[in-house]
């Protein structure tokens, strides 16, 4: 154990909107309030991702940038990023350093290894293992991940499934090495909601009695709005007044907007871009879907769990555990009929709605941002006392 406040320093790739962002920040205020010496270190966030840094200033967090995290793995060019890095952390000398996001995880752990770091963790909060590239370029990442992992303290997964991917399905580290420390997100806003409030669709000229779907999320291939829309098209069928409303944007925002027209949705669909007010989103949704090929642990599903918003989503990586014992509809990946009927089930059985409604306390005490922090920190100090 350090005589001093143990010193902690997590690297991610970048502060993207998305999943992560949320948690890594606020959990570097809320450890160094636990007595440690916190520390983020972060790449720069591409021009389509919409970037979270806002929140770092919120709540009192500086970034340490190192612009060359954000790019891809490139290992003959990563040389000089993993120099940059090996000078920060023999500066810093922290007793942890804490990796997530592929890219800062390979070059973070080697620059902590060549700099004597005593403890290294990185964590999966999801994986490009299947659904995201060729099967060569697939075998290549396993192999970095492998020896990412021979190089780290312990592994660390979200989820149950999650840890049985790495561990068992795709060998990434021994099973014995892998555990799970469940993430969490400031929901206090979210859980304080009565639904429905109107501010939202007044906004976007969606009418207050309209049946309205929502996916939530970057416009990139591993996210499958396609399938969503298929879906969108089977339920806008049976119900001519619903609307469905994508939330986010990103590289595929043109290829989706050309579906939609392609599908006669065009009086259907409504794009909102980037929306950084989360609350007023999930006050006027009827139901939330997520599509993705490969998940984590996606924060529109616990969003969605703790505002009552019924849940329909393809059973894929930590999405099983979320929705596990009834908490949502599960469907099987690619499913375009499972999704449709999961939701024409949510908008039509006061049921499945009254059940949402019951379960959000259950959500907010689990994945709530306090808790994690407890979790968290738990599991530093078997480490550091």
């Amino acid at each position: 154990m350090p005589s001093r406040a143990p010193k902690l320093m997590t690297i991610i790739s970048r502060l993207n909107i998305g999943g992560i962002s949320p948690y890594v920040i606020p959990v570097t205020a809320l450890l160094r309030e636990r007595g440690y010496q916190t520390s983020l270190v972060s790449g720069s966030v591409g021009k389509l991702e919409g970037d979270m840094g806002y929140l770092a200033g919120r709540v009192g967090v500086t970034p340490i940038s190192v612009p060359s995290l954000g790019r891809e793995i490139s290992p003959l060019k990563d040389f000089a990023t993993i120099r940059d890095l090996y000078r920060l952390i023999r500066r810093e000398k922290p007793d942890i350093v804490h990796t997530t996001t592929a890219k800062a995880g390979f070059v973070g752990r080697i620059a902590a290894r060549l700099a004597g770091v005593p403890y290294i963790f990185h964590t999966y909060h999801g994986h490009v293992f299947h659904s995201y590239f060729s099967p060569a370029k697939t075998q290549f990442y396993l192999m970095l991940e492998r020896f990412g992992a021979a190089l780290s303290t312990r592994i660390v997964t979200v989820s149950s499934n999650l840890k049985r991917e790495i561990g068992e399905v795709f060998r990434v580290a021994r099973p014995a090495k892998v555990e799970i420390v469940v993430p969490g997100y400031d929901l206090a806003d979210l859980y304080a909601l009565r639904r429905p409030l109107g501010d939202f669709r007044a906004r976007f000229g969606i009418p207050a009695d309209a049946p309205l779907v929502g996916i939530v999320g970057r416009l990139v291939p591993i996210k499958n709005h396609a399938l969503f829309l298929e879906a969108a098209k089977r339920v806008h069928d049976q119900l001519p007044a619903a609307k469905f409303v994508i939330v986010g944007d990103g590289e595929l925002r043109p290829a989706v907007e050309a579906q939609v027209q392609a599908l006669g949705l065009t009086d259907a669909v409504i794009f909102t871009g980037w929306q950084a007010d989360l609350p007023p989103i999930y006050a006027a949704l009827d139901a939330v879907v997520v599509s993705s090929k490969n998940e984590g642990l996606p924060s529109a599903i616990i969003e969605g769990l703790v505002t009552g918003v019924p849940v329909v989503a393809t059973a894929v990586g930590g999405v099983v555990d979320l929705l596990a014992e009834g908490r949502g509809a599960l469907v099987p990946p690619g499913d375009t009929d499972g999704i449709a009927r999961g939701v024409i089930a949510a908008l039509t059985d006061p049921a499945i709605r009254a059940g949402a409604e019951a379960g959000r306390k259950a959500a907010f005490d689990q994945y709530h941002i306090l808790p994690s922090v407890d979790r968290l920190d738990a599991f530093y100090r078997r480490f550091v006392g």
